[in-house]
């Protein structure tokens, strides 16, 4: 499974970057606007960080202006995928800038039904809202699951199932168990999949216990090294008699 991180907070992804484990980045409006920051320049910073897509969003609702934006927006770095919203017009873009060679990932779905609709305009990605559909009482991994079971029966479909709005850990492993593709994560979400009770307390075992050694690994010579510096400093048996004579 990838993970992309859900943020367009460049110190975070710069941080989980490091880690090797990001995959690839999603924003959204709203995530940019909290940077408070020029969009494209976000986004661009944010490709140059991340390598694997990275997931920008048009802003206009018709058709037409969606393709410039999307257009516009794929100039700036080979890795932009170009997020549509799943209505009529977002899928008419979404087929035109895929036949384009631009990747493209479809948004905001909420059903079945419209994930098939996606993978038919040729969505590079489907993101369906796992957490939004939790809140309002629906089974959002279900939706998951029957994503995931319908593509499988279509071999044609190359659209990935990357599952968007993750609250938890659980949502993560569940989306992994039913082989969804891709995971967006809040850079939150994945800190506390680093984090286990057991894993704390044995690592302090660990460090109580070297602490109790007196020793340190960068100070202490290398096996075998004393040896040879010993063999090294010592006389020649010729030499060695020479002297003595």
């Amino acid at each position: 499974m990838k993970f992309f991180i859900d943020t367009a907070d460049l110190a975070e992804i710069r941080d989980l970057a490091a880690t090797g484990l990001v995959d690839g980045v999603t924003t959204n409006p709203s995530l940019v606007a909290k940077t408070g920051r020029n969009f494209l320049e976000v986004v661009r910073e944010i490709c140059d960080v991340v390598p694997g897509p990275v997931s920008a969003e048009v802003a206009a609702t018709d058709v037409k202006t969606m393709l410039l934006e999307g257009r516009k927006l794929a100039k700036i770095a080979p890795n932009v995928t170009v997020k549509v919203p799943l209505t009529p017009d977002g899928l008419k873009a979404c087929k035109a800038l895929s036949e384009e060679g631009t990747m493209v990932n479809v948004t905001l779905c909420f059903s079945s039904a419209q994930a098939i609709l996606a993978a038919k305009a040729g969505a590079t990605f489907i993101s369906p809202f796992v957490g939004r559909l939790d809140d309002i009482g629906s089974a959002g991994m279900e939706l998951i699951s029957d994503i995931v079971s319908i593509y499988s029966n279509y071999p044609e479909f190359r659209t990935e199932v990357l599952v968007a709005s993750i609250r938890s850990p659980m949502h993560v492993v569940e989306a992994a168990r039913m082989g969804a593709d891709v995971s967006t994560l809040p850079p939150a979400v994945l800190r506390q999949m680093f984090a286990h009770p057991l894993t704390d307390k044995g690592l302090a075992t660990f460090v109580a216990d070297w602490a109790k050694t007196g020793q340190s690994i960068m100070d202490s010579p290398m096996p075998g090294k004393a040896k040879e510096k010993a063999a090294k400093v010592k006389p020649a048996k010729g030499k060695g008699r020479k002297a003595t004579e």
